[in-house]
């Protein structure tokens, strides 16, 4: 698309979408409903989808071939990498950085077609999915026609040149200035564009704190207009969550279970933080993004066995059954053991792995519990007493679900005893889909990392 046919589309969408302005009274009175959550977040798990290695073809065609596969796992809602154009001036590697956007309101002609794009979304709405966008507010590509038609609009040095964002190793990319309200206003109209365009559900914000949050707060207000959208923010500040966004990442709990696989830490600090977690899903209403791998994690520290070892499974059902929304990166059912190239063409191994009903059960069990919902529909911790300091043990509870989770966090064998009664004899192992017995007095055994998963 053509800058002068850009701008008209952004144009008209400005006169289609927008009210009057509304008063800092009204925005603030606006985004503090009790209904900020679309409905159907409330008990969806996700999964992060990198187009480029996700197929041979590398493309959003070859991608939907496979929407029915990512349902039956019990993906409800599905995040795609960024779709845009990329850069070729500074370009790294010899696709370049997904991150580093030539154009905000086209798909990479490597990929497909806008029309590939509203094929992919409605088939996953068929399906019951929704889909989120990734979306790349602080920088853009040095070769983005912004630079020619608006250099004002990014941040430049004392002779005008253009710069990364500060602090980072970009060089492929270079910041935007939001002290401009011409880039606030296409910055929005762009994000509207897809949300009409394309049925669009919502959007992960790739660096979110680099930008201010009043933008992110007035943006949001603007795309609710069009249809109730979810909003992902790659920062951990709760501020951002108060009128922008509805999750977070969840760095602290990520570096820590790391920590705690590594022995560089106690369990007990984890038992520490899960209350913390609790507290802002339950209580405030917040919700927080666990996992234990994505595209930078992956790419730049390492797989889940390199960064967990034997532990892998135990921290990966740990992020189903803490208060929080799981997301797993596409090829972790596949039991994705390589660092995927950032830059290059690097495909996904597929293969049948034990992994694959794994994650299923955890996705379907996140779904369908209602002990593990999210946020204000979801259910606090109750810990157990146990009998050994490595030992992470806590059921939840909500309604008529019960999920009693019993996880040996190290590598020594360990012994978990019942000390109480939780009013049940028996509870389902929802991974083993066998009874287990659990009145007062009975005990578990768990090798190095085993764990439980028990349901009524």
């Amino acid at each position: 698309m053509g800058l002068y046919k850009r701008n008209i589309v952004l144009l008209f969408l400005t006169f289609m979408g927008c009210a009057r302005p509304k008063s800092s009274n009204e925005f603030v009175q606006e985004k503090t409903r009790s209904d900020f959550h679309p409905a159907w977040s409330k008990n969806m798990g996700m999964y992060e989808v990198n187009l480029r290695q996700y197929t041979p073809e590398g493309t959003i065609a070859a991608f939907t071939r496979e929407l029915e596969n990512v349902s039956q796992l019990g993906v409800e809602v599905i995040w795609l990498m960024p779709i845009f154009p990329i850069g070729e001036k500074n370009r790294k590697g010899s696709l370049g950085s997904a991150y580093s956007v030539k154009d905000y309101t086209m798909v990479n002609p490597d990929l497909g077609t806008l029309q590939d794009l509203k094929d992919l979304v409605k088939k996953a709405h068929n399906l019951g999915m929704k889909v989120l966008l990734d979306w790349v507010a602080n920088h853009s590509a040095w070769d983005n026609e912004l630079t020619l038609e608006h250099p004002d609009w990014y941040i430049r040095d004392k002779n005008g040149n253009f710069l990364p964002p500060k602090g980072t190793d970009w060089s492929d990319v270079i910041a935007f200035d939001y002290s401009n309200a011409g880039l606030r206003r296409y910055m929005t109209d762009a994000l509207r564009f897809w949300v009409q365009e394309a049925d669009i559900d919502g959007f992960r914000c790739d660096m979110a704190s680099l930008v201010p949050t009043d933008f992110w707060e007035k943006a949001r207000i603007e795309l609710d207009k069009i249809k109730p959208v979810f909003m992902l923010a790659e920062a951990e500040e709760s501020t951002l969550l108060e009128h922008a966004f509805d999750l977070e990442y969840g760095w602290k709990l990520l570096h820590m279970m790391e920590d705690v696989a590594k022995g560089k830490k106690p369990v007990s600090d984890l038992k520490s933080y899960a209350p913390v977690l609790a507290e802002e899903a339950i209580n405030k209403g917040r919700y927080k993004m666990l996992f234990t791998t994505n595209h930078d994690e992956n790419a730049w520290n390492g797989t889940v066995f390199e960064r967990f070892g034997e532990g892998a499974k135990a921290f990966a059902a740990l992020t189903f059954t803490l208060p929080g929304v799981p997301m797993i990166y596409g090829g972790q059912e596949a039991g994705l053991s390589k660092a995927l190239s950032f830059f290059d063409k690097d495909t996904i191994q597929w293969r049948e792995s034990d992994f694959r009903p794994f994650y299923s059960t955890l996705l379907h069990l996140n779904k369908e519990n209602q002990a593990l919902w999210n946020g204000l529909s979801g259910s606090k911790i109750e810990f157990f007493k146990n009998t050994s300091d490595q030992v992470f043990a806590f059921q939840r509870r909500r309604k008529n679900d019960t999920v009693v989770a019993i996880f040996n966090l190290s590598e020594q064998p360990a012994q978990f005893v019942f000390a109480e009664d939780i009013g049940f004899t028996t509870l389902k192992d929802v991974l083993a889909n066998q009874n287990q017995k659990v009145i007062q007095g009975s005990s578990l055994r768990l090798g190095p990392w085993e764990f439980y998963l028990l349901t009524n």
